[in-house]
């Protein structure tokens, strides 16, 4: 993208976030591919037009507040400047759930909807919302379950042991607050299929800005916007799964990316533990079989900062029904990416360059493989999920 585009495309989104709406990405066209984009020209940037915070441009582009300091290291959070840019999310790796119903990966402070399908259909749009989790007091619990019930401006009758804390900190509650704009449940409250009255809720203005952070006492809060559009759109009954994956793996366009997401509060991985299970997700994507020329510097590097940006880090040939179209042998398409991996195709579709054996490795020695000759990618469809109880979708 050259520099006029580039400039046009900051314009476009600074206009577009004054109505934001819920974001609303299109699936990929291959059913296995798992890399959603919201943006095509593969930058997602916006210049403050006034001085702010980066929570103002969260607010105003619905991201949460964690999301939007991680893809901003180095802006102040409590003052954007007129005229800085501020960078967006763009490319989102769905989580390793069905794609039907609710899925909230608390590690992400994300929700994704699937809009209901004919049966025997594949969704074609998923719906992606920031939220925020409980505290490490006050866990948001993992597993499946679904809405029991929808109440429109609910009313809130704080449990004792809430109370308690906030007597204690000099601020008690009410055995019943009314609805209004100092509720915390706001004005939407989807009540969930578990004990202690668990709920995707909107939230009051006092806390408005905790939306993407570990601050509810357990339930999902929501900002006021998506959780009216949601509890318009979901029915009673809708499966609601609720999973913890702050590694994630996905495709698209025979391109592998990996998404990376810091711990949650009380939580504590070593690189070494998350390189384990990113080797781990990286065999599970691709059938089972171990990938050893993937771009281990792009590896560490996600699992290192922790962004959440989808990075590329292997890329391999088309199916072979592709790669025949014409007689000729057929190049891999280069495509927009997140982030480049450090190496580079040799321009041939047989092969790829290895990595380069100056770059450092974080991870363990044994997993340093020289870069094999590449084959074509199955076309089979991959086999039902199935993972680990540690956060990650485990059943059918």
């Amino acid at each position: 993208m050259n520099i006029r585009a580039l400039l046009v495309f900051i314009f476009l989104l600074s206009v577009m976030g004054r109505h934001a709406q819920a974001t609303t990405y299109s699936m990929p066209k291959n059913i296995n591919d798992t890399v959603i984009t919201q943006y095509p020209d593969g930058v997602a940037l916006t210049r403050a037009d006034q001085d702010e915070t980066l929570l103002d441009v969260a607010r105003r582009f619905l991201l949460g507040q964690t999301e939007i300091v991680r893809l901003n290291p180095d802006v102040d959070r409590w003052l954007v400047k007129k005229g800085e840019i501020v960078r967006l999310s763009n490319h989102r790796i769905l989580p390793d759930s069905p794609h039907n119903g609710i899925t909230l990966n608390i590690a992400e402070y994300r929700m994704y909807y699937y809009p209901p399908t004919k049966k025997g259909e594949t969704p074609q749009q998923v719906m992606s919302f920031a939220h925020g989790v409980g505290r490490q007091d006050w866990k948001t619990p993992l597993g499946k379950t679904k809405v029991e019930r929808k109440i429109m401006n609910p009313e809130w009758h704080p449990p004792e042991s809430i109370r308690r804390e906030h007597a204690a900190n000099g601020d008690p509650l009410p055995v019943i607050v009314p609805p209004g704009p100092h509720n915390p449940l706001g004005t939407r409250a989807l009540y969930l299929d578990l004990p202690g009255e668990y709920r995707i809720h909107g939230t009051d203005i006092d806390k408005i800005n905790g939306i993407g952070m570990q601050i509810t006492h357990g339930c999902v809060r929501m900002y006021p916007k998506d959780v009216e559009e949601l509890y318009d759109l979901v029915d009673v009954g809708t499966p609601v799964y609720i999973v913890k994956q702050p590694i994630k793996v996905g495709w698209l366009d025979n391109v592998l990316y990996v998404e990376s997401h810091p711990d949650l509060e009380g939580e504590e991985t070593t690189l070494d533990q998350r390189f384990a299970i990113a080797l781990g997700l990286i065999k599970k994507a691709n059938n089972n079989q171990e990938i050893f020329d993937f771009d281990q510097q792009a590896l560490n590097k996600s699992l290192k900062e922790q962004s959440g940006e989808p990075i590329a880090i292997y890329e391999r040939l088309p199916p072979l029904e592709e790669a025949l179209v014409t007689p000729e042998t057929v190049p891999v398409p280069l495509i927009p990416v997140p982030a480049k991996p450090s190496r580079q195709l040799t321009g041939k579709s047989s092969t790829v360059a290895k990595t380069s054996s100056t770059a450092k490795s974080l991870a363990p020695a044994k997993n340093s493989v020289a870069a094999k000759t590449l084959v074509p990618a199955k076309t089979s469809i991959n086999p039902g999920r199935k993972g680990s109880p540690d956060g990650y979708y485990h059943g059918n």
